[in-house]
């Protein structure tokens, strides 16, 4: 157990205390333990703790309150003292808050609140240690290289308030994410993993994955850009569905801003996306990719609003069985616009109610299709349609016959999230799976493999 000067939970009630009424404190102690490799041998490993406070501060103001916000260390009372003045000043010369409203005060009240933390250690690693080395041997005996890291997170957060808020969340986060390589470099491939322990996966696993990825490789074929058939990947599959989460505002599609916007004003809440039965759901409570049952974001934006800290989470589902339910709204946006509160929540799950089998199934019953395994460097072209580009990576795959025949390159693509949830005409189990271009930020997440009728591969890329 990590010890700090001040501890974290009367970090967050020093801060509190002085900044007075209208005040909110949020905690963050982040303890880490990371393995790297490079070329099939260790690079780095180490194990670090942090603690951060983040202090919210309204002022009243002409025309309504006013919000102030700062960060940063809080290693002593002299970094407390001057983030608390530094949101106090920013609030007192503000201007009102458009989504000013009463802080949270109904949140039942940790019982934990000042028991000892969580941590991690190098320990995390003891079984998968050993395995990156028989890995490793195995590699240099076939002509392959390894890269990546695996890393283990525990995240505490600690929220009070001037209203009485009392709140504490411990989150774990494992990781693993790693390529093999072609010793002559033409050849890679992609395996990655999340869940809460890292006990939860094996590199065994990890391993057999990028093999089999490589092996595919070897066979090149050609096909030209246009619309395909492909199987995305449940990796491929978040993280375009994470986008169009991030993206999916009630007070921006009431403005008229995102494709969630009803032509003539309003949203399209209550209109059918597909006619494939898909649901995307978000729940802090489920079992497999549980996350914080409360808000925590300090900052006011179309998504979250710093005043709703604290607030309770529950399960949402998204898109109902093809049909738009909810957007995300804060507590002002949901009274403004007549909506349900509905706010962000960290994980993601999305489930096809006809889909079966493994990714492998998928594959077996594919006739002819491309097999895309994971996506990177994605970027948004138009809002409006959330038309999206960007490249897969490490891997797309000719299908011919229900089998992989062989690797075709990779390729950009131009494709809105909405057209691949439109244009879905099959799809496998739901399993966890780790978004490779937004892991980082959001890696819990659930969903299918999806076979996607007109995938639009624009361009060819040079990428491996």
């Amino acid at each position: 157990m990590s010890t700090y000067a001040i501890p974290p939970h009367e970090v967050a009630e020093r801060a509190v205390v002085l900044g007075g009424e209208g005040t909110v404190a949020v905690v963050t102690v982040t303890s880490e333990a990371d393995l790297r490799w490079a070329n099939s041998m260790l690079t780095t490993n180490g194990e670090r703790t942090s603690l951060s406070l983040t202090v919210v501060c309204t002022a009243p103001v002409d025309g309504g309150t006013a919000i102030g916000v700062a960060s940063g260390r809080a290693a002593d009372q002299s970094e407390i003292d001057d983030l608390v003045a530094q949101a106090s000043r920013a609030a007192q010369a503000g201007t009102a808050a458009d989504d000013a409203g009463p802080l949270i005060d109904s949140a039942t009240p940790a019982t934990d609140w000042n028991q000892p933390i969580a941590t991690t250690s190098g320990a995390a690693f003891a079984i998968l240690a050993p395995e990156l080395g028989d890995a490793f041997a195995r590699g240099r005996a076939d002509g392959i290289e390894h890269f990546g890291y695996a890393e283990h997170q525990v995240s505490t957060v600690f929220v009070a308030s001037s209203a009485g808020l009392r709140l504490r969340h411990s989150q774990p986060t494992a990781r693993v994410e790693a390529t093999a390589k072609s010793q002559s470099r033409t050849r890679s491939s992609w395996a990655g993993r999340a869940g809460r322990e890292m006990t939860e996966f094996t590199f065994g696993d990890v391993d057999a994955e990028l093999r089999r990825g490589l092996a595919w490789q070897a066979t090149p074929r050609t096909i030209e850009p246009g619309r395909h058939t492909v199987i995305l990947t449940p990796s491929a599959v978040t993280d375009l569905m994470i986008y169009q989460y991030w993206t999916s505002s009630a007070r921006d599609a009431a403005e008229g801003h995102t494709v969630f916007s009803a032509p003539g004003g309003g949203t399209r809440i209550g209109e059918r996306l597909t006619e494939s039965p898909i649901t995307i759901s978000s729940d802090p409570y489920d079992a497999e990719i549980a996350g914080a049952p409360f808000t925590t974001a300090p900052w006011s934006s179309g998504l979250t609003s710093a005043f709703d800290i604290g607030l309770p989470l529950e399960k949402t589902t998204w898109i109902d069985q093809g049909s738009l339910a909810h957007l995300v709204t804060t507590r002002h946006a949901a009274s403004e616009l007549g909506l349900a509160v509905a706010p962000l929540v960290d994980n993601l799950r999305l489930t096809h109610s006809e889909g079966h089998g493994t990714l492998d199934d998928v594959i077996a019953r594919t006739q002819h299709g491309l097999l895309i395994t994971c996506l990177w460097y994605i970027r948004e072209v138009d809002p409006r349609s959330l038309l999206l580009t960007g490249l897969t990576r490490d891997g797309v795959y000719l299908i011919e016959n229900g089998q992989v025949v062989g690797s075709v390159g990779n390729f950009r693509f131009n494709m809105s999230p909405e057209d691949v949830l439109s244009q879905t005409i099959d799809a496998g189990d739901t399993v966890m799976t780790l978004p490779r271009e937004w892991g980082e930020d959001f890696a819990r997440a659930a969903a299918p493999p999806l076979v996607v009728d007109g995938f639009n591969l624009s361009t060819r890329s040079d990428a491996l």
